[in-house]
């Protein structure tokens, strides 16, 4: 009996133990992937945090190597002798791309750069080979036109761009100093830089540059679109209390100025440049708007023009999704399984997606949604965000839908003023 009673006590006992270690191998387990969570939302969220005194830090060693002679710049005097560039906050770090907002004898701007360290930018390869005497305007016309071509994918010959450079550089008859270049050059690899310097006097649906300091540039403050806002942008602070309230009229009619701005900017982005220019990641934090009611691009990281566009949509696939890139589609062709080099979708279709079925839609339009003219903007809205056809097959659609959008939104504009 008692041999039996042990034998029993014993086989329990193995099986409590088994059971503790199991336990607490579980735990041990449990608490590992609780750690590592813990330890990848610290590195992915509290190490990119937007805080104020690392900005001034990064700002305070742009100085440094201002005052040192490593870079310079026509905003480095103010910035960091006169003190005339006051910093007022962050808005936005990720990845080393830095976004702050300061005041510029008093007028609000914007400083941005894509890295945060002036080190990070790769050096102008020239100077290895060559004495700082020996580099000419048409040999930094070259390199920024090779740069160009690398970031934005845009030939020389089809383009503005050696005027455009070379009346930023014209007149220069002292050699140019290290400073310059490198600063040029760091400026050079930011892409949306680029970008906005080419379009500078082409467009008034870019935003300007103002000027810049190393690898820091200054754009003008606009009022910015929130996803959040009822209006998508802040009409509130654009106007003051002279538009508010949901049935506001003037509020109404500005949406509606908002929104022929937008088509006036997609027919611009589609028609006046040398390629079409293509918007990938469209939301309203993306745009902002002049007082206006202007529309203006303020973040274009995701822009490209149709050369660019092309190489980026070419990618191996095994499905549809697979050549989604952001808000630009293609198609799969499951024979070769490559996206198709043709984007599929159009700037107008994702902007009538994302923008104006939020503004036209009856909850918005309130006791007017049911008025014949309501009604028909509605639908032409709803066809431009949904199209039966993939956009390259049908461009004349496209634009008679374009023309038929654009008249709605003015006569809808004029019944608001009756």
């Amino acid at each position: 009996m008692i041999t039996w009673r042990s034998c029993v006590f014993r086989r329990l006992g193995v099986k409590i133990f088994r059971k503790n270690t199991l336990l607490f191998a579980l735990f041990w387990f449990g608490f590992w992937i609780f750690m590592s969570a813990l330890m990848f939302v610290h590195r992915t969220i509290f190490s990119d945090h937007c805080t104020d005194e690392k900005s001034k830090r990064i700002l305070a060693r742009v100085c440094d190597g201002y005052k040192e002679g490593i870079l310079t710049g026509d905003l480095c005097e103010d910035l960091c002798i006169s003190k005339q560039v006051v910093y007022q906050r962050c808005l936005y770090y990720e990845k080393g791309k830095k976004v702050i907002q300061a005041d510029w004898h008093g007028i609000p701007i914007i400083l941005k750069s894509k890295l945060e360290n002036f080190s990070s930018y790769d050096n102008f390869g020239m100077l290895d080979y060559q004495e700082m005497q020996d580099v000419s305007t048409m040999d930094i016309v070259f390199y920024a036109a090779l740069e160009i071509k690398n970031s934005l994918g845009l030939e020389l010959e089809n383009t503005t761009v050696p005027k455009l450079w070379s009346k930023h550089l014209q007149g220069r008859v002292e050699p140019y100093s290290k400073a310059e270049l490198v600063t040029m050059w760091s400026l050079l690899q930011q892409e949306e830089y680029t970008f906005f310097k080419i379009l500078q006097d082409l467009s008034k649906h870019v935003v300007k540059i103002l000027g810049s300091c190393g690898h820091f540039y200054a754009v003008e403050y606009l009022i910015a679109g929130h996803a959040w806002n009822q209006n998508l942008f802040s009409l509130e602070e654009l106007f003051g209390s002279s538009v508010t309230g949901h049935n506001n009229r003037a509020l109404k009619g500005a949406i509606h100025k908002i929104a022929l701005s937008f088509l006036d900017m997609v027919k611009h982005f589609e028609n006046d440049f040398s390629y079409h220019l293509h918007l990938c990641d469209i939301k309203p934090e993306n745009f902002a708007i002049r007082k206006d009611l202007t529309v203006v691009a303020i973040d274009v990281d995701m822009a490209f023009f149709e050369p660019k566009m092309r190489d980026i949509l070419q990618q191996n696939c095994t499905n549809d999704e697979d050549c989604n890139f952001f808000d630009c589609f293609s198609k799969c062709d499951m024979q070769t399984n490559k996206c198709g080099a043709k984007r599929i979708n159009s700037n107008l279709q994702v902007i009538c997606d994302k923008m104006f079925r939020h503004w036209f839609s009856p909850s918005l339009i309130g006791s007017r949604a049911s008025l014949p003219l309501q009604v028909e903007l509605q639908k032409a809205v709803q066809k431009c965000a949904v199209p039966t056809e993939e956009y390259p097959k049908n461009k004349k659609d496209h634009r008679t839908l374009f023309s038929q959008l654009y008249g709605l939104l003015q006569a809808s504009q004029r019944q608001l003023q009756e």
